[in-house]
C-alpha cells in the first residue's frame, strides 16, 4: 500500500518511467558528496509553466522531459539529491533532459512549522531573479542542517542565497520575507496531490517521472546510486551508459 508521507514505491528501465519514491526517514550517508551548484546552470533556461506551478529548467529542445516532485523538508529527497540527482543535473547540462518540478509542502503538517512552505516561497522567488537552479541546489545541499535546527526560516533562507551570486536584493528579500508566493505555495501542494489518482495525498516526495510511464518498485535504489540512475536515464534517453 502506497502513503504520499511514508510509502516508497519506484522504478524500472523503459523508453519512459515514472520513478516514485516516498517520503520517509533512511539512513543517511555522511560520506556523500553534498550537490553544489554546477558551472553551467546559469546558461540553463528556467521559467513558470504556463499551469502556474511547474517550473522548467533546461534545454527546450532536450528529447528527455523529466518531472520531478519534492518537498523540502523530506529526508529521502535529501538522499537523492545527495546521489540520482547529481546524475540528472549532468544529464540536464549535456542537455540531453530537461527537468519539470513541482514541490510539495506536506511535511510542514507533519514535522509542524512551516519551513517546506517557506522555502518553497523563496524558490519561486529565485525564480524572478533567474537563479532558481543554481538556489535549489544550495537549498537541498543544506537540509539536513535546517531540519537539525528546526526547519528552514526567513533567516536561514536568506542566509543560504548569499551562495548564489546575485540572487540577494530588494526584491528578492522582500519575496522571502513576505511570503510573496504564498498562493504559489498551496497551488504547488494541491497539484502535487492531484498527481496521483489513486491516492489524493500523492504520489510521495521523490517522484520522478521521466517520459510520463509508471514503473515497478523493485529498481527504487536506482533513486539513491548515481551510477544506476544515469543508467536509467541512459535507458530512457536511448544514450550509451557513459562508465
Amino acid at each position: 500500500m502506497r502513503n504520499a508521507r511514508r510509502t516508497t514505491a519506484a522504478a524500472v528501465v523503459g523508453t519512459a518511467l515514472l520513478v516514485v519514491a516516498g517520503c520517509a526517514p533512511r539512513a543517511q550517508d555522511a560520506g556523500a558528496p553534498l550537490p553544489r551548484p554546477y558551472a553551467g546552470f546559469e546558461e540553463l533556461p528556467e521559467k513558470l509553466a504556463a499551469d502556474g506551478t511547474t517550473i522548467m529548467v533546461g534545454d527546450p529542445a532536450a528529447a528527455m522531459t523529466v518531472r520531478l516532485y519534492e518537498d523540502p523538508r523530506c529526508p529521502v529527497v535529501d538522499e537523492f539529491e545527495k546521489t540520482g540527482a547529481l546524475a540528472l543535473r549532468e544529464t540536464m547540462l549535456r542537455r540531453e533532459a530537461r527537468t519539470e518540478y513541482t514541490f510539495a509542502s506536506f511535511r510542514d503538517e507533519r514535522m509542524g512549522g512551516d519551513g517546506s512552505q517557506r522555502a518553497v516561497n523563496a524558490l519561486r522567488a529565485a525564480l524572478d531573479e533567474g537563479k532558481f537552479t543554481e538556489y535549489h541546489a544550495v537549498v537541498f545541499a543544506n537540509m539536513d542542517k535546517s531540519e537539525q535546527a528546526g526547519g528552514y526560516t526567513t533567516a536561514s533562507l536568506l542566509e543560504l542565497a548569499n551562495q548564489v551570486a546575485g540572487l540577494r536584493g530588494e526584491s528578492f528579500d522582500s519575496a522571502v520575507t513576505t511570503m510573496k508566493y504564498r498562493d504559489f505555495v498551496t497551488a504547488s501542494e494541491k497539484a502535487y496531490e492531484a498527481a496521483d489518482g489513486e491516492d489524493p495525498r500523492g504520489p510521495g516526495t521523490p517522484t520522478v517521472v521521466i517520459n510520463g510511464r509508471r514503473v515497478t518498485e523493485d529498481q527504487s535504489s536506482s533513486l539513491f546510486d548515481q551510477e544506476w540512475f544515469d543508467h536509467l536515464l541512459a535507458s530512457a534517453g536511448d544514450r550509451p551508459r557513459i562508465r
